[in-house]
């Protein structure tokens, strides 16, 4: 199966002393072999901010 479900975090929310936002995608292993950063909206700080891959 090359598609794996990832969970991106955000990166931003621990700084400000609030929960992170997390979403679930998937990524291509094959193609895609580094981390994913994508901006997203984080419902807590009412405003986009960077979400990276977690582990």
């Amino acid at each position: 199966m090359p598609r794996e479900i990832i969970i991106l975090e955000c990166t931003e929310a621990k700084k400000e002393g609030k929960p992170p936002s997390r979403y679930m995608t998937t990524r291509n292993k094959k193609l895609q072999t580094e981390r994913v950063e994508k901006k997203k909206y984080n419902p807590f700080l009412k405003r986009h901010t960077l979400h990276k891959e977690k582990k």
